[in-house]
């Protein structure tokens, strides 16, 4: 049995996912120590891609009864933001997780993705845990490390604190309470971390963000270090906790997450100009994406081989019959036929006409809208909700590079077996929906159509004249789809579990679907970790 307590990272031999940070080759059971650390940049250095790694990582050291694919962070996390809410389906009713997901009814049985979600983020803190104790001044002191490095140190540390808050904010938003343990918890022995309430882990993250981004903080200034974490990337983090204040703690927070996002818009950021670029096989050079981007994780066909993340979204949205000698529709060569879009969210969000399933052409009048793949397929989901040739297929993520077409492509003989496009993790065009919301609800609504105005002028479609809950709910559901937000938003905006608004297969197998309990709001406690740890408590409404 496992126990969250401490789990020494190990040092593998890794294909870095951060481009700037290269590996330190170790025994692949030693762990990082005194002996391991040293006066060595480098051993740090890979100390820290460690911890950046473990959003891309396949490893199945902690998750041996796992598809090391599905059980990636990143993958398993857009599983249960978006296929469990109207934005998607997955067809493969035969893996254990999907049925539960797709249809509202999990319980506290144990199901893999919200397993794999609970168990990366609470073994990720850990990892970071000990990096921190590893690299504690007094340590630093102890070895000899002198102050160049010393304060080179500083840096790598605060970009571990980020990623640690990252991974608290994913945990609260699935389960609630969760063990917390720090730096500063006990190591070894019988020692189990208790729980702390959703409102403690919220403050601590809140925090820690706002340390991280005064002006005493070593963290890098925005867009120094891309794709590694910044202050851009902490203010990010910190808008959206702000804006999710009420779900979590009860009590809202719109002035906050108001304040946060004008801190961010001095930052230098910029919208893309071109919608589909920001999620091409070359966002990550493309310096126009990059400008939109505030923190993202790294996807490499050749550095990082993972079956998460961008490489899941490719793959997983077409079928093999889709991709031939003449056609690669997203430049990739895999075909799993399991992620669609159920026809209901297109033709609401979208406004899409004229769908002809024969050629695969369709109008709509939405640039974020020309996404969808249709050919040979059939509209509707009623009756076939395991059949992946019923829905829409979202290409929102494409390994072809925003300058070049599907011809061009093949021409150069560049379809790749894995993803090149990096995972947005925050941008900005969230950031002004995060601030619309916030004035929304502070009845300021002028202060953010300008930036309404923005996205619309991208998207070709006319600006709101005001600024509504319906208008947002559209408008997050257009922007940011696939993106893994949307079950955290229909929840902020009382949607999610209520008879308000209804999709296809919520809350059962009844296609016109139905209301379910609020305690699905968030997650069962994986059954395996009550077992493990006696101060673990079930959430409410599942079996204890």
């Amino acid at each position: 049995m496992r126990k969250f307590i401490y789990i020494p990272i190990i040092a593998l031999t890794l294909a870095s996912c951060v481009r700037d940070l290269d590996t330190l080759p170790l025994n692949a059971t030693d762990p990082i120590s005194e002996y391991v650390y040293g006066n060595s940049e480098q051993a740090y250095i890979s100390g820290l891609t460690r911890l950046y790694f473990q959003f891309v990582s396949n490893d199945l050291t902690d998750l041996q009864s796992m598809d090391g694919g599905a059980s990636e962070i990143i993958r398993a996390f857009w599983s249960v933001q978006e296929t469990t809410t109207d934005a998607a389906k997955c067809s493969w009713g035969n893996d254990a997780w999907v049925r539960a997901l797709n249809t509202n009814t999990w319980s506290d049985a144990q199901n893999d993705a919200v397993y794999a979600v609970y168990v990366r983020t609470l073994q990720g803190i850990s990892y970071v845990n000990e990096y921190l104790r590893q690299t504690a001044p007094a340590k630093l002191q102890d070895r000899g490390v002198d102050a160049t490095l010393a304060a080179k140190i500083a840096v790598f540390r605060s970009e571990a604190r980020f990623i640690r808050a990252y991974l608290y904010w994913m945990a609260l938003d699935a389960f609630g309470s969760v063990p917390f343990i720090t730096e500063n918890s006990p190591v070894g022995g019988a020692y189990y971390p208790k729980q702390a309430s959703c409102t403690a882990i919220f403050d601590y993250c809140v925090s820690e963000l706002k340390d991280l981004l005064s002006d005493k903080s070593p963290l890098p200034e925005p867009r120094h270090l891309y794709p590694r974490a910044d202050k851009g990337s902490a203010a990010g983090l910190l808008a959206r906790m702000y804006l999710n204040a009420e779900v979590y703690t009860g009590t809202p927070m719109w002035t906050e997450a108001k304040n946060m996002c004008e801190t961010i818009f001095g930052m230098g950021y910029s919208l893309c100009p071109d919608y589909q670029a920001l999620f091409r096989g070359d966002n990550g050079q493309n310096m126009q994406a990059r400008g939109e981007f505030l923190w993202t994780v790294d996807y490499n066909d050749f550095r990082t081989q993972s079956y998460g993340g961008s490489s899941y979204l490719l793959a997983a949205a077409l079928a093999a019959n889709d991709i031939t000698d003449e056609s690669r529709p997203n430049g990739q060569r895999h075909g799993w036929a399991g992620l669609r879009v159920p026809y209901e969210y297109v033709e609401k969000y979208f406004a899409v006409t004229g769908p002809d399933y024969q050629t695969g052409k369709y109008t709509v009048g939405d640039k974020r809208g020309e996404m969808f793949y249709i050919k040979g397929r059939s509209q509707s989901m009623e009756g076939a909700l395991y059949d992946f040739m019923h829905g829409w297929s979202c290409l929102k993520f494409n390994n072809i590079p925003h300058d070049q077409t599907d011809e061009s492509f093949l021409e150069m003989s560049a379809t790749k077996d894995f993803a090149d496009v990096d995972f947005p993790m925050i941008r900005l065009g969230e950031i002004y929906l995060i601030y619309a919301e916030a004035c929304m609800r502070l009845g300021q609504p002028s202060s953010a159509l300008p930036y309404l105005e923005e996205l619309s002028a991208r998207a070709g479609v006319a600006a709101p004249s005001e600024i509504t809950q319906d208008y947002l709910v559209a408008e997050r559901a257009r922007e940011l789809m696939w993106e893994g937000h949307r079950r955290t938003d229909l929840i902020r905006f009382g949607l999610f579990h209520t008879d308000t608004y209804l999709w296809p297969y919520k809350g059962g197998d009844e296609f016109a679907g139905q209301a379910f309990p609020e305690y699905k709001c968030i997650f069962a406690l994986p059954p395996t970790e009550l077992a493990a740890n006696p101060e673990l408590i079930q959430n409410p409404g599942y079996r204890p």
